[in-house]
């Protein structure tokens, strides 16, 4: 059996449980520092409380250890990792592969998509370092993720939902050579999401105002089939900043794919963790943030990837403004839209006019009519979204999933009404927990065993355990008449026994402190030359129908990006079919 992972993201604590519930199989998040989200840090109390809560389930817990670590740091970074063993995670997820060389770090480490690899050569690289897994470059093919996993032994993880970076992962320096803010240390200031004019060398605006750097989100909910058939096994949902309405709702969503994913090859795969989540909210991630979707190079071909017109967050498209109307007597706007249906009050709702995008709220909603305060720049024909849908959001948070071990209970009775309750999980926790009663014996045999089947049947809520099957069996044909919180106290006490039981968690790949192989030195970034800031498979050229290659445009000359006065170089490596954002000239 192939274990099968969905790994969630979490800023904090509660994000993490959250997740859990859902339906993640695993969470990552930072310790206090050396995270690549330097406004997600979490204390180790946190943590140890997260990993206790997710250990229930076998949910594994990776913290992020993966900025650029300078001279100075390490003493202090051995000291975190030592105390999140101690805390209970489960793997490391690393970018400096000096770290490997920790002897008292005993956990697994893997080796994080800022390690750019996108090669066999690269993976077989880290895979010989003693990394025993890799997280994949964002924009890899079918193709080539099947040809890496041919390469090495280890685990492979992908991004299969959330934002991308549009250059190669871990390569990025525009965020620092701009603003002294580097993304190598958690501090990126997505420069990619800015509004630049595109610029011939003549001074010549050929596009003014647009975000022609930013990509849309990631989502490869249909995909998850073949790439797990192409040998990915853990399956990555991008959003370390995301609130927790955002991740529930990805996280739900996926899960239920992965699920019906086991349900067709119940000889092939399973889920890496245990528990069955039932109840709770419909999820839609066509509902919570996005900037419109794509699958970026899963089947290596060129598409239109772009977010120009709307680099932030639109949401589901709603319909076009017919109609908008100041009220009589009052500052606010009436606006009708077309045919939209089931709005809310209360409802977010963004546009996008000259590659800004603007957004209200919808104090109040009729059919399809809106009435709020006034909004400049809203007129007919605007094509309108909802990015906040205050239903939606309300369901998520009032009605949450839950998540539970499955459980089959044998209870014996043996003479002297002697009770041995057995329980053996889906997990492969077994305990035996014996009682003995000093009761009377029960008058009505029938009554008295359907209290046994009724109370010891309940749900565990706060151990998180329900039961799938129970039997009764007696050494004879008399019962113990035993009182319902009798039964109750003994179904807790169960419980708390296999809460404490050791349990088998699936696919689990300990490091066991193996020496790692000597590997000769290879150049750490895609990055050619100094004066380069980002390489990307990403093409502005292409997006605008400018590619002399794929869409028989006239060869143009040199190209810049203008923001505020600053000047970049765009680079086209045709023969690579790859766009460089590179320092100007002097």
């Amino acid at each position: 059996m192939f274990p099968l992972e969905l790994l969630a993201p979490a800023k904090d604590k509660t994000v993490g449980i959250a997740a859990i519930d859902c339906g993640a199989d695993a969470v990552y998040i930072a310790g206090p520092d050396f995270g690549n989200r330097k406004a997600a840090g979490n204390s180790f109390e946190d943590i140890r409380e997260l990993c206790e809560y997710a250990h229930r389930f076998g949910v594994r817990i990776y913290l992020t250890v993966n900025t650029i670590i300078y001279d100075d740091e390490w003493e202090a970074v051995h000291s975190q990792m030592l105390q999140a063993q101690d805390a209970g995670v489960d793997a490391f997820i690393i970018r400096e592969e000096r770290l490997l060389g920790f002897e008292d770090i005993l956990v697994p480490m893997h080796a994080s998509t800022q390690c750019a690899i996108r090669t066999p050569e690269r993976a077989r690289m880290f895979e010989q370092l003693g990394c025993t897994r890799i997280i994949l470059e964002r924009g890899l093919s079918l193709k080539e993720i099947a040809a890496i996993r041919e390469a090495v032994n280890c685990e492979l993880e992908c991004f299969v939902h959330g934002a991308l970076c549009v250059c190669y992962s871990g390569e990025c320096r525009l965020s620092e050579y701009l603003d002294g803010r580097s993304a190598d240390r958690g501090e990126c200031i997505q420069a990619c999401r800015s509004l630049y004019d595109l610029v011939d060398a003549g001074g010549k605006v050929l596009v003014k105002d647009k975000a022609l750097l930013s990509l849309r989100d990631l989502k490869l909910l249909d995909r998850l089939e073949e790439l797990a058939a192409a040998g990915i096994c853990s399956f990555k949902i991008e959003g370390r900043l995301k609130n927790a309405s955002y991740v529930k709702n990805v996280v739900r969503e996926y899960s239920i794919a992965l699920d019906k994913l086991v349900s067709r090859f119940p000889d092939t795969y399973c889920r890496a963790s245990s528990g069955r989540v039932s109840g709770g909210f419909t999820p839609d991630s066509d509902k919570t943030f996005n900037r419109g979707y794509t699958q970026w190079w899963l089947d290596g071909k060129r598409d239109k990837w772009s977010s120009m017109d709307a680099p932030k967050s639109m949401g589901e498209y709603v319909g076009t403004v017919t109609s908008v109307r100041q009220m009589p007597g009052h500052g606010g706007f009436s606006v009708v839209v077309g045919e939209a249906k089931n709005l809310n009050n209360g409802d977010g709702f963004a546009f996008a006019l000259n590659s800004r995008v603007y957004g209200f709220r919808g104090d109040r909603c009729e059919g399809n009519t809106i009435y709020c305060k006034r909004v400049d720049g809203l007129r007919p024909g605007v094509r309108l979204f909802r990015n906040i849908n205050a239903a939606f959001e309300k369901e998520i948070e009032s009605r949450s999933p839950r998540r539970e071990i499955l459980a089959n209970i044998d209870v014996r009775i043996h003479g002297s009404f002697v009770i041995e309750l057995s329980a053996t999980t889906e997990d492969g926790r077994t305990v035996l927990s014996p009682f003995h009663t000093d009761v009377e014996k029960a008058e009505n045999r029938e009554r008295s065993e359907s209290m046994i089947r009724e109370q010891l049947g309940k749900r565990s809520g706060e151990y998180n355990f329900c039961v799938r099957s129970l039997s009764v069996e007696t050494a004879g044909n008399a019962l113990p008449l035993l009182s319902a919180a009798t039964l109750n106290a003994m179904r807790r006490c169960l419980a708390e026994d296999l809460r404490a039981a050791d349990h088998t968690q699936k696919g689990v790949n300990l490091r066991l402190n193996a020496k790692k192989q000597e590997v000769p030195p290879q150049n750490k970034t895609g990055l050619r030359t100094n004066s380069e800031l980002m390489r990307t498979r990403y093409c502005i050229k292409y997006e605008l129908g400018m590619c002399a290659r794929w869409q028989g445009a006239k060869p143009s000359g040199p190209l810049y990006l203008i923001n505020n006065g600053r000047r970049l170089a765009l680079g086209f490596d045709c023969s690579r079919c790859e766009m460089t954002v590179e320092k100007p000239s002097t």
